[in-house]
Formats: structure tokens, C-alpha cells, sequence
């Protein structure tokens, strides 16, 4: 069996439901998940991966979307899970759509939040070159990395979620990603590969859009996915299930309800 071991948590893991897997962004884990998780878990298991190089999984040195999809593949086997509602957020959400387009027999129902199948122009070498400024040799509390970080990321809600990835281990602090890893690859994760010509999903997809982001593009999403729908949550951004948490668990379970 192909494909990275990848770490998980699960929810309501024996309901005889269509399990909901989620696969989150760059930079974030399963973790990040857990509040949204656990809701959805009442009606349905819920299974939220730590993808290749982020969480408690595997590092690699390649990372890219036909890589990412790999791993996904092979926990669903592992997990004897025939099919799967998939959610997927930003780099999740690419991952989640190149399984769709390469194996949509395992995808009966498919969320994509906040990002399209397209290559985008901006990149990550300014968040991942100031991660590396900090000295962890000297850093004391977290507080403090937080502070030494705020010229290079003013955003402060930004600068919490990277942090996450700080650890402590045994009075040392360590970044659970390998920076090396990620700036190798950051490339890839901005990007979305070459497809197959004439490659389409032609299944109903949920895309989830931030009023206030600018991910959601249109033509794009229908030349793959014709039989998409795009719905706008007002006030949020690109971490919309973060900025409107009840609007997107309830947009996204009667999407989910409907083909149950």
C-alpha cells in the first residue's frame, strides 16, 4: 500500500453513517479542527487527518497534490472506508478535489472551502523566511515569539495560527514542521497540477466562499466541477469556518444531509 501513515483523530468513529473526513490548510493540523469536528460528529464519524508534514504525521520532503491525495487514498483503505464525504479547506480543499477528479467512486459528497482549482500568484516565502528569524535558541515563552514576529506579521490572528506549530520540548523550543520541507514545496501547495484533458467531476459540489476573500474563481471551479454551487458567507474571510463557525456547520450539513 502506497502513501505516508498520516495521524488522525476521530469522532463518533462506530455510527454506520458515511463517514465526513476533513482535511485542512497549510500550516494547520487536525487540531485546528476539533471544535467543528466534534459538531459534526453528532450526526455522522468524523475523521480529521494530519496531511503529510503537518500535525503528528510523517515528514517527507515531497510534497505536492498528487502526493497529498495518495496519502488520503491509502487511509481510507486502511480504514476499510469504501466511501467518504470529504471537506476540504484551502490546501486541503486541493487535495480533496484532485481525489474527486482521479477517484470519484470513494467521494459521495464534497465540500471545498475558500480556494478554486487554479495556481495562484501569491506565495509563502515571506511568512516561511520570518518563521526563520526567530531564534529558538534564546526564546523563552511564547509570548515572546509573538512579539518578535509582529513587524514581519502584523496579523495577529495570523501570527497565533503559525505559532501553533511552535513547541516545547524538554525546555527547547522546536517548530513541529520542517521549514525546509515547506519552502521546498510551498510552490506546489500555491499551485494546482496539470490535469488529464477532459477530466471533470460531474457530481453536485459544495464551494464555500469568504465575502471578504478573493480564492473563489468561478470559471475555473465550473470548467472542473459543472454541477457546482458557490455560496458567499457575508463577513467572512479565507478562514471562514473561523469567522462564522455556525453559518459554515450549517451550510455544510445540509449539503451533507441532502443525499443521506
Amino acid at each position: 500500500m502506497s502513501g505516508l501513515e498520516l495521524n488522525f483523530e476521530s469522532f463518533n468513529s462506530v455510527s454506520p453513517v458515511t463517514p465526513l473526513l476533513i482535511l485542512h490548510g497549510f500550516f494547520a493540523s487536525a487540531r485546528n479542527w476539533r471544535g467543528l469536528a466534534k459538531r459534526f460528529s453528532e450526526q455522522r464519524p468524523v475523521y480529521v487527518l494530519d496531511l503529510r508534514n503537518h500535525g503528528s504525521s510523517p515528514h517527507d520532503s515531497q510534497m505536492d497534490y498528487p502526493q497529498l491525495a495518495e496519502d488520503v487514498l491509502a487511509f481510507l483503505d486502511r480504514h476499510h472506508i469504501i466511501q467518504a464525504d470529504f471537506l476540504g479547506h484551502s490546501m486541503g480543499g486541493k487535495v480533496a478535489m484532485w481525489l474527486a477528479l482521479h477517484q470519484p467512486e470513494r467521494i459521495r459528497q464534497l465540500i471545498i472551502a475558500d480556494i478554486s482549482p487554479v495556481s495562484y500568484s501569491h506565495c509563502f516565502e515571506h511568512t516561511i523566511s520570518s518563521l526563520r528569524t526567530l531564534d529558538l535558541d534564546t526564546l523563552s515563552n511564547r509570548k515572546q515569539a509573538e512579539e518578535n514576529l509582529a513587524e514581519a506579521i502584523p496579523d495577529l490572528s495570523y501570527r497565533q495560527f503559525l505559532l501553533q506549530n511552535l513547541l516545547l520540548e524538554q525546555g527547547q523550543y522546536r517548530w513541529r514542521v520542517n521549514l525546509d520541507y515547506f519552502q521546498a514545496n510551498a510552490a506546489y501547495i500555491v499551485a494546482f497540477p496539470d490535469l488529464s484533458e477532459g477530466l471533470v467531476l460531474q457530481k453536485p459540489v459544495l464551494f464555500l466562499s469568504g465575502e471578504q476573500s478573493y480564492y473563489i474563481r468561478p470559471e475555473a471551479i465550473f470548467s472542473l466541477f459543472p454541477q457546482a454551487q458557490i455560496v458567499e458567507l457575508a463577513g467572512t474571510g479565507h478562514w471562514l469556518h473561523i469567522d462564522a463557525p455556525q453559518d459554515f456547520l450549517r451550510l455544510s450539513e445540509d449539503w451533507l444531509n441532502q443525499a443521506a
